[in-house]
């Protein structure tokens, strides 16, 4: 791990594993070459700091998420796949159904085109459902 702010999910959380560890006398050194020593109050103040502003940078991206896909959804953008949009599965359905005609199990169809098994048989389902609504 490079980043002090990756290891806990919050301030509290990773003080609380700063201290568990400093109990078991485990050093903490950080690669990005910054020495505090966690056995003193500067020290533990350092990681204390830097943890918080790890946190508010988080919580601030969050924020700005959050508020640009309201404004998306407000303009009438609609998130996300469409339905109906399968590119790889609809460009591979006739080589699927094709290998299936031909007995050959979902799970070795979907290892050699690149697919999991679950798409293979949405594809066999589609098209047995086609099937039917054709006649």
């Amino acid at each position: 791990m490079t980043e002090l702010s990756r290891w806990g999910r919050s301030t509290l959380d990773l003080l609380e594993m700063l201290r568990e560890l400093e109990g078991r006398r485990v050093s903490v050194i950080a690669l990005s070459g910054m020495t505090f020593d966690l056995a003193s109050a500067a020290g533990r103040m350092m990681a204390t700091v830097l943890a918080g502003i790890a946190e508010f940078e988080r919580d601030l991206l969050r924020e700005r998420v959050r508020s640009g896909l309201a404004a998306a959804k407000a303009r009438g953008k609609t998130l996300g796949r469409q339905p109906g949009q399968r590119p790889k599965s609809d460009r591979l359905a006739p080589k699927v159904l094709a290998l299936v005609a031909q007995g050959r199990s979902y799970r070795l169809i979907g290892r050699e085109l690149g697919l999991s098994k679950n798409t293979v048989a949405e594809i066999v389902k589609r098209h047995r459902y086609v099937d039917e609504v054709n006649g």
